[in-house]
């Protein structure tokens, strides 16, 4: 939740964003919203299965990591791109993000299958999100 509401709070679609170039293929604004209140959903609902079947003591320390990282760099790719503006720097940190994802999806998997299967659209959704990444900074790079 606290992840939701920070990045909600740093994403900031005023005249810089709008002013920039998108690639065609570019979800309508709507969708954004829809999807990510979603994952956030399946991610916690993961992050719950996976903790109840997790043992106790160092792998939970370990669950409480990734999540705690991905959480993190989750907030870093808004900040980047939308408070600093600079998707340049945001398509090098989504890499640190997916990646997260998949660990997240291996070491959740080993407690809870289904926690891993329901983190996949997080994974698919930030692999499609990289691909836009990468074409807003094609399209309207250099920055800085």
């Amino acid at each position: 939740m606290f992840v939701a509401v920070l990045g909600g709070t740093i994403t900031d679609l005023g005249p810089w964003y709008e002013a920039l170039k998108k690639p065609d293929w570019q979800p309508p604004g709507p969708v954004f919203g829809i999807v990510w209140t979603t994952i956030y959903s399946l991610t916690a609902a993961a992050a719950v299965l996976a903790w109840r079947r997790a043992p106790k003591g160092p792998e939970r320390e370990w669950l409480i990591g990734f999540f705690a990282l991905n959480g993190f760099l989750n907030i870093l790719w808004s900040l980047l791109f939308f408070r600093l503006h600079r998707p340049d720097w945001s398509l090098v940190e989504v890499c640190f993000l997916w990646l997260s994802i998949v660990s997240l999806i291996i070491f959740t998997a080993r407690y809870s299958r289904m926690a891993g299967i329901l983190l996949t659209p997080y994974l698919i959704w930030v692999s499609l999100a990289s691909v836009l990444n990468f074409d807003v900074v094609r399209l309207n790079g250099p920055f800085g």
